[in-house]
């Protein structure tokens, strides 16, 4: 009897995504204009005269200033640097720059593949969002010898509810070194210049050159000098962003990155014989990026049978891992069809597995190739699309509470979310200074955030389809910059095939 609910309850899960298609009518283009825009709510730094997210203001203009500089809780580096700009990855005001490089990585990605969905305005804020990432990037990798991976002192931005604007928490930086290694920030970081040099390869030839000999720079630092920035940075960087997945899974994906950017065959072979390492290959996030590693080398192996393992066998377990409808699928629908793992902000996964789903799906129709994943389970690269649009339907309004998980898209969506500068009045409307908890009041208000965080998609409703939009459950109401990266090339995607 148990075996026949579950599987009445998967026919349903499919029921349910299989119909959103049909049930839907987004206007992506309207999504996809809004998702960009959020990055330029989460800029830190001096903001150029185009800025459009105007209650937002100059912030942090002397990061890098404050020295020493940490590279273990014993060890300093007595130098200033100009770690100016960048983006904060969430709803408060620190740079962590291992999740902001994945967003780059990420947004960079979306211009490769789909940018050219893009509509020229779309494209030319696209590119500004990227740029945004890598120029902060290159600063925070501009000292020989190391790396900057965090600015601020989390433990204590934590305890503030504080506009950006107003920040008067220390804004020390930490790096990591040769003997206090990082090599999943940095090796990221490598990934998202390598990345970000290809999409400028049409725009900018001089900046990109600028782009890839930093990445294949700061590839062989990660590369000589291994170790966890856990080990080094744990006080600062746990458990806010504490590597869980192990680095070597970041130098698999910057040597992948590097290769599709130079062709040159020694990332190739560090690619080939670092990948029977890894083996989480259904899981893709600032933390894993083993199922993207796999995706996208598999557009290189895709048509050569001699070469594609294990590649293409990877990728494919992937998406069986993840459909509703395999005997092998080891991930959580609730009853509206979101996928569901584990971790906080879940939309995150909901995002970047679509992105890979929409992808992997292009390589597929170049090869005429479908997934078999057993049990007469056939996945066609329509069903890999059908997927991604039912999740990113279901977070635009298509789900049982009708309620749009991006901010100001739709006629229902989160007012309180969990964002320090949204829930605060801006200097424009209150122009003194706001302590670090003069801000507490408006934290535990009930009331709507006074600015629009538009764009932002938030971490999302529980298993069972519910959310009660508090500014307090931070997992459902935080938005971060890595939810919206991939968004922004799924809607790329569906601006220009809305009935595929």
């Amino acid at each position: 009897m148990g075996m026949v609910m579950i599987a009445v309850g998967i026919l349903l899960i499919m029921a349910v995504l299989m119909t959103q298609e049909s049930m839907a009518s987004e206007n992506y283009g309207e999504a996809l204009t809004k998702s960009i825009l959020f990055f330029e709510g989460q800029r830190s730094g001096k903001l150029p005269s185009n800025q459009r997210i105007t209650w937002r203001k100059d912030s942090a203009l002397r990061d890098g200033f404050q020295i020493p500089h940490t590279l273990s809780p014993d060890h300093f580096l007595n130098t200033k640097v100009d770690l100016v700009g960048g983006y904060y990855d969430a709803g408060d005001n620190v740079k962590f720059n291992f999740p902001m490089a994945f967003s780059t990585t990420m947004l960079a990605w979306s211009v490769i593949e789909f940018g050219k969905f893009m509509g020229r305005s779309d494209l030319k804020y696209a590119l500004d969002a990227v740029r945004w990432g890598t120029d902060y990037l290159m600063k925070a990798t501009g000292v020989p010898g190391y790396v900057f991976a965090v600015v601020g002192d989390p433990n204590a931005d934590h305890s503030c509810w504080e506009r950006p604007e107003d920040m008067d928490t220390s804004r020390r930086a930490f790096a990591v070194g040769k003997n206090f290694p990082g090599s999943e920030v940095s090796g990221e970081i490598s990934a998202a210049l390598a990345a970000s040099s290809i999409v400028f390869k049409k725009h900018n030839l001089g900046y990109s050159s600028r782009l890839l000999n930093r990445a294949r720079m700061v590839f062989e630092f990660a590369d000589k000098y291994r170790g966890s920035y856990n080990d080094s940075l744990g006080p600062w960087v746990c458990p806010f962003y504490c590597n869980l997945g192990g680095y070597q899974d970041e130098l698999v994906w910057g040597a992948a990155w590097l290769f599709k950017a130079t062709k040159l065959p020694k990332y190739w072979n560090y690619v080939n014989k670092n990948i029977h390492s890894l083996n989480n290959f259904g899981e893709f996030g600032w933390d894993t990026k083993d199922a993207g590693i796999n995706v996208l080398i598999s557009k290189f192996v895709i048509n050569s049978p001699s070469a594609n393992k294990p590649f293409i066998p990877n990728a494919n377990k992937f998406v069986c891992a993840v459909l509703p409808e395999s005997p092998t699928a080891s991930v959580s629908y609730s009853p509206g069809g979101i996928l569901f793992k584990g971790r906080g902000s879940n939309m995150q996964h909901a995002t970047s597995y679509s992105f890979l789903f929409l992808v992997y799906a292009s390589y597929l129709n170049e090869s005429n190739s479908q997934i078999n994943c057993g049990g007469d389970v056939v996945a066609s690269p329509k069903r890999l699309v059908q997927f991604a649009r039912g999740q990113v339907d279901y977070i635009l309004g298509n789900n049982p509470l009708k309620m749009s998980y991006m901010v100001g898209y739709g006629p229902k969506f989160p007012h309180r979310i969990h964002h320090r500068a949204s829930s605060l009045p801006s200097l424009d409307d209150h122009p003194v200074h706001i302590t670090c908890k003069g801000g507490s009041a408006y934290f535990e208000s009930q009331n709507p955030n006074p600015n629009l965080l538009v764009g932002a998609v938030v971490g999302g409703p529980d298993l069972r389809d519910s959310y009660s939009d508090s500014r307090v459950d931070f997992t459902r109401s935080e938005p971060t910059t890595y939810i919206n990266a991939p968004l922004v090339g799924a809607l790329a995607y569906f601006n220009s095939h809305s009935s595929s």
